[in-house]
């Protein structure tokens, strides 16, 4: 007789995500089936999906509808599920119907005006408390303390937080946890020590760094932000990683769900489930003879997302769209030979010295997020540049 409550953790869906032009609303669809099959398999109590479940703030009608198949699916099925947003999305539209969902035993988090949701549950075990923290900045708690003094109220600016890990922090004291009671957190925030890779969002300067000492009150953090499955100090502060791979930095890494089976106080049992893509993604490397030969790729799955790295010293004229006649779902084809080795090197010696320290810095931003930085990132670097220059 099973003793406790099972529960699968996923995060960073990204419904709506394109990848180099690619639309991967398919590949999404897929890969939720399979996570619906794999609750059933599983006999999972509920699904905790924390953060990032569409790829923009406002999503397209398409990916609203594939969430809201999802959604049902789990719910259909007599499962809960526990959802939070995360930095891609719009609190606002996330929460819409949270208080009528929560009736069919679907628990969204509300807009954070200071207070986080708190669901109880109850097993074998005794009582299981569920807290939703969708994600949190500084700005946020800001606000709310603000709100709550009122403007020009003495002490209004004192202890108001400056830094993610501040104001997660204050949001978890705010909630009161009872240690000894079991309890679990789905947060949507990057825990100090975590791995990035290229497809997640990264803030200026490691700014949204919060200390895994933080949740010492919580049996499972069930985590999102990271698109990589890891753990955090501890075994039971996880990233579950998102579902498929949205950059090369992720191919030939193995994404997964995570089961998290939460027994008696102090008894928490954690195991991944494989989840198999529509796509992998992958990464070739050779001259234009080695990968359209017969021989390199009659054993692979040509309709694989690739990239392909030519080792030619001239350009194949139409290289793309020849290689594309094998791999059809060719992203990236990019060039590796001594001329564009020196053209590199050149291009960032000479390009160094001609830039301002901004324009440098808001290039590696792009290259790492792909997407320009925003006025209040930007004008966050000159104040950092002139500081230093002051020193």
């Amino acid at each position: 007789m099973r003793t406790g409550m099972k529960f699968l953790h996923i995060s960073d869906l990204h419904i709506g995500k394109r990848v180099n032009e690619f639309s991967m609303v398919e590949d999404q669809k897929y890969i939720l089936g399979q996570i619906l099959a794999i609750a059933e398999e599983e006999r999972v109590d509920g699904v905790m999906i924390a953060g990032d479940l569409y790829d923009k703030p406002v999503p397209s009608a398409e990916a609203v509808q594939v969430f809201d198949w999802f959604l049902t699916g789990i719910a259909g099925a007599g499962r809960k599920v526990f959802v939070v947003s995360g930095n891609h999305d719009s609190p606002e539209r996330i929460a819409f119907g949270g208080k009528l969902m929560s009736g069919r035993g679907v628990y969204v988090s509300p807009v954070y005006d200071g207070k986080t949701e708190k669901i109880a549950l109850e097993d074998d075990c005794g009582e299981l408390f569920c807290y939703l923290l969708p994600f949190v900045k500084p700005a946020t708690m800001r606000h709310v303390l603000e709100q709550e003094r009122g403007e020009g109220a003495d002490g209004a600016q004192a202890c108001l937080p400056e830094t993610y890990h501040d104001a997660v922090k204050l949001a978890v004291e705010r909630m009161q946890v009872d240690p000894r009671a079991r309890n679990i957190l789905i947060a949507h925030q990057f825990v100090t020590g975590a791995v990035r890779c290229e497809s997640e969002e990264i803030a200026v300067g490691g700014l949204d760094n919060v200390d895994a000492e933080v949740f010492d009150a919580f049996d499972y953090v069930a985590l999102g932000h990271l698109h990589r499955p890891q753990q955090v100090k501890r075994a039971t502060v996880r990233y579950c990683g998102a579902p498929l791979g949205y950059s090369f930095q992720e191919a030939g890494q193995e994404k997964s769900v995570t089961i998290v089976d939460l027994k008696e106080k102090g008894r928490t049992e954690l195991y991944t489930v494989p989840l198999v893509p529509l796509h992998n993604m992958r990464k070739i490397r050779g001259t234009y003879a080695e990968v359209t030969a017969r021989s390199f790729y009659q054993n692979t799955d040509t309709e694989d997302y690739v990239q392909i790295t030519l080792t030619d010293e001239e350009d194949v004229p139409d290289g793309f769209q020849k290689l594309r006649i094998i791999y059809p779902n060719l992203m990236r084809l990019v060039y590796d030979n001594s001329r564009t080795r020196q053209s590199r090197q050149v291009e960032t010696e000479e390009e160094a010295h001609r830039k301002s320290e901004l324009e440098l810095f808001g290039e590696f931003y792009e290259l790492q997020n792909n997407r320009p930085m925003g006025e209040e990132q930007t004008a966050f670097i000159k104040e950092m540049i002139e500081e230093l220059r002051r020193e």
